[in-house]
């Protein structure tokens, strides 16, 4: 029949799959380097087999008592070197009539057998201790071990109790499995044969698994039978479960399975993520906070959206990258706008960020005139703008911009301003980009004019369809006389201007621009003027950038062209009478006119004047002023009126050979009355040196200065 305790196992096979056990309690690591049974009475132990003699102590029971009858098994880690898991037991008995007890250890894996005796020391006070409790540990075995334990009375068997225990290392964790189901956006989660688990999602940080937001914090009890199904709200790369027994102080087992997954760095990582804006317009700086789920650092840089639709491409800046200083990221010297953001990219994936501020710290606008493009801008911070003109390239919709590039100024220290800036403007492709230069990041505005409202094919469809053929048939020839023409000049050598005013106003100062404009466009030749080139002209100062166009002019072959006007008579006396204060030194200049007149002074004074003064032109608009208003001091150089004498006028400009297209006259009246229709809206002192004039000079529209008490209108012819 075999032993007695192999028999007794037999009877305990069936109780081995109902695992009864209870859960381990507090405090489940054991310093001890030997076993110990502790108990309310005076004992002594024996053991037979392997396991070294235990120490027997009575002690007063901690905690609260446990039922009658009771045997309780759980797992607990023994430490006296190297950890490993070991069975503890607990029991408590009614002790009426008993002298000792026997604990049966057996091991299912291994058949290997223990016996422990725990024996009453002091016979006498048999019947004194009624309820027995015992704390026993403890006993050893391998992880994954079925652990089977019984118990009987001595001396006779009044009482049999049996239990069995999976053995399970706890410092590893628990073991369990999941499966992702994306199409339902839940993790499942289950465990092989063992005890219980409870498993939750979280995110994994620095040093700690943050809890889910809700409603997404769920927590679920796991089992063999039973697998948890745990919803989550963004796939991310730190979405982690974690795992622990359901007992206190459980070792957790975390697993994360999406860190090398494409899918959690998609658009979901982003939504997850709260970007503030802290961005300032008037200190020229983009700052922007970054917080997310995941403690993620992103790399970040410039980009310009082409538009400013949310689906917009937004075109990389190169060179642009942001520093970061904790979850901070912050770029100076930048054009804070609306369609100027940051790019945020991190693993294989990037999202777009612009500032929140609508209303950006300037605007411009397009207005098209004959032949010139007007550009409006208004800005509320001081700050500089460049621009000039491009063509589209139809299969790729870039804009390159062509030189030259045409730059104005805000002056510092003032508030908001509106600048003007005129543009010519050659065919009907071109467009203009637009962008602010003081700073090292920003974006170009691309502008392109829209001659549809124009109408010019409906007034020709209205002329009847002969008279619209014979019109049409007329104007291609001649436009295409004209291209011959322009080809002509650009084979040829095109001399530059270099081409000076008095700024008398700001309505001039337009005019200056438009003749610049026109100069450029019917002549194709370099017109160099300050008002287009601002940006080098405040980095250089206004004399040396004088003195070097007027040094490329000489070594060109070209002219300089002095745009007399009424302003210029009294700008020129003040000039002079600085010069006449100091006859050594000549007065410092501070402005383009000053300059021109130091530099000519100082040619007519050199050795190669008489050789350069023949660079020098005046001419002047016989409705501003007139021939008296020059300076008897240069009346020896060459003078024109305008528009009367222009033709003369570009001959000397670019040679004899050269003729002037009848447009260019038109427009140059055009410019005129424009003029002259702005300062009379504005009253009679819009012009700052402008004389007080008889009631029938005004009438006659006269705009030459005061000179003597009685004026009479200056002959122009």
């Amino acid at each position: 029949m075999g032993s007695p305790t192999l028999r007794r196992a037999l009877l305990l096979l069936p109780t081995a799959f109902l695992r009864t056990s209870l859960p381990a309690a507090p405090g489940t690591y054991l310093p001890l380097d030997h076993p110990q049974v502790t108990t309310n009475f005076a004992c002594r132990a024996k053991v037979y087999g392997a396991l070294p003699k235990p120490r027997c102590q009575q002690k007063s029971w901690e905690g609260p008592a446990l039922s009658v009858p009771t045997l309780a098994l759980s797992t607990v880690q023994l430490c006296p070197h190297k950890c490993q898991p070991c069975v503890r037991v607990r029991l408590a008995l009614n002790a009426t009539g008993i002298e000792g007890l026997e604990l049966h250890f057996l091991v299912l894996n291994s058949n290997r057998s223990v016996r422990l005796q725990v024996l009453r020391r002091n016979k006498r006070r048999a019947g004194t201790d009624t309820l027995w409790q015992l704390q026993f540990d403890c006993f050893t075995a391998e992880s994954g071990q079925w652990v089977f334990v019984w118990l009987e009375t001595l001396p006779s068997r009044m009482l049999v109790l049996n239990q069995s225990l999976q053995v399970i290392n706890e410092r590893s964790g628990p073991k369990f499995h999941y499966t992702w189901m994306p199409a339902d956006r839940v993790i499942e989660v289950s465990v092989p044969e063992g005890p219980n688990v409870t498993a939750r999602l979280c995110h994994q940080l620095a040093l700690e698994c943050e809890e889910l937001h809700p409603p997404f914090h769920k927590q679920a009890l796991v089992s063999r039978h039973q697998p948890a199904v745990l919803p989550y709200e963004y796939l991310l790369p730190c979405l982690c479960i974690e795992a622990s027994y359901e007992h206190l102080d459980s070792q957790r087992k975390k697993k994360c399975p999406f860190q090398d997954q494409p899918e959690a760095y998609g658009p979901e990582l982003w939504s997850s993520t709260q970007i503030e804006d802290y961005s300032t317009s008037d200190m020229a700086q983009m700052a922007m906070s970054v917080h997310g789920r995941c403690l993620l650092y992103p790399n970040a840089s410039l980009c310009w959206k082409d538009s400013a639709a949310l689906e917009a491409t937004c075109s990389d800046i190169p060179n642009s990258t942001a520093t970061r200083s904790d979850q901070i990221y912050t770029l100076e010297e930048v054009d804070v706008h609306p369609r100027l953001c940051f790019k945020f990219s991190y693993s294989n994936s990037s999202h777009v960020a612009c500032p929140r501020r609508t209303d950006p710290a300037w605007n411009v606008s397009l207005s098209v005139n004959f032949l010139q493009i007007h550009l409006h801008l208004h800005s509320r911070v001081p700050a500089s703008f460049s621009s000039a003109l491009c063509q589209q390239q139809p299969p790729l919709g870039q804009c390159v911009p062509e030189p030259p590039v045409y730059t104005i100024t805000h002056p510092e220290g003032q508030g908001p301003w509106d600048l003007d800036l005129i543009l010519p403007w050659r065919i009907s492709r071109s467009c203009v980009l637009v962008w602010r230069s003081d700073v090292r990041f920003s974006g170009k505005q691309l502008l392109c004019p829209d001659i549809s409202r124009k109408h010019w094919g409906l007034l020709a469809f209205g002329l009847g369809l002969g008279l619209g053929l014979l019109v049409g048939v007329i104007l291609l020839i001649r436009w295409g006389l004209h291209g011959f023409h322009r080809d002509t000049l650009g084979r040829g050598h095109s001399r530059p201007i270099l081409l000076i005013y008095s700024p008398d106003s700001e309505e001039h100062k337009q005019l200056v621009c438009a003749f610049a404009a026109l100069l450029h466009s019917a002549l194709c030749c370099p017109v160099l003027l300050d008002l287009w080139e601002l940006g080098h002209v405040g980095r250089l100062g206004i004399l040396p950038w004088m003195y070097a166009q007027r040094e490329h002019v000489s070594q060109e072959q070209g002219q300089v062209l002095v745009l007399w006007s009424a302003g210029s008579a009294h700008a020129y006396g003040l000039w002079q009478g600085k010069a006449r204060a100091a006859p050594r030194l000549a007065p410092e200049p501070h402005d383009l006119f000053g300059a021109a007149m130091a530099c000519l002074q100082g040619e007519l004074r050199g050795t190669s004047g008489a050789a350069r003064q023949s660079d020098w032109v005046i001419a002047y608009f016989s409705k501003l002023c007139g021939r008296r208003d020059i300076p008897q001091a240069l009346r020896y150089l060459p003078r024109y009126r305008l528009p009367q004498e222009l033709p003369g006028l570009v001959r000397v400009l670019q040679g004899p050979s050269s003729s002037t297209p009848s447009w260019f006259h038109a427009s140059a009246k055009s410019l005129v009355h424009r003029l002259l229709r702005a300062e009379k809206k504005k009253g009679p002192r819009s012009w700052p040196h402008q004389p007080r004039r008889k009631a029938t000079d005004r009438r006659a529209g006269s705009l030459f200065p005061l000179a003597r008490p009685k004026v009479r209108m200056p002959n122009c012819t």
